[in-house]
């Protein structure tokens, strides 16, 4: 039972610390919006967006502890990153340049 007990207390640990990252996301960018996704043996994945745009992930080991620290942190969770979500995300010359550099078979030297 205690190895039941501190398995229990790591992962709210790890929720929490979390959700502290998610809501100074969500603080320095005006408010946020998630979606959790099952990523493998590597946990799950937490993105974010921002009332301004601005975007980011943080990986949790397990689904679990995502789904805890994105209830603890108050944040809208959609179930899809759907259209609705992506059209939110402002990127930048940055992003563009990379996603047409894997379209084309790798970054541009410009």
């Amino acid at each position: 039972m205690a190895d039941t007990q501190q398995v229990d207390a790591k992962a709210d640990r790890k929720a929490a610390k979390l959700a502290q990252q998610i809501t100074a996301f969500s603080k320095a960018h005006g408010g946020a919006e998630g979606q959790v996704a099952y990523i493998g043996q590597r946990g799950a994945r937490i993105a974010l967006v921002g009332e301004d745009g601005t975007w980011g992930n943080l990986v949790a080991p397990t689904y679990e502890i995502a789904q805890k620290a994105v209830e603890k942190s108050g944040i809208t969770v959609h179930e899809d990153f759907d259209g609705e979500l992506a059209a939110k995300v402002k990127t930048g010359r940055y992003e563009w340049s990379r996603m047409a550099g894997i379209q084309v078979g790798g970054p541009r030297n410009d």
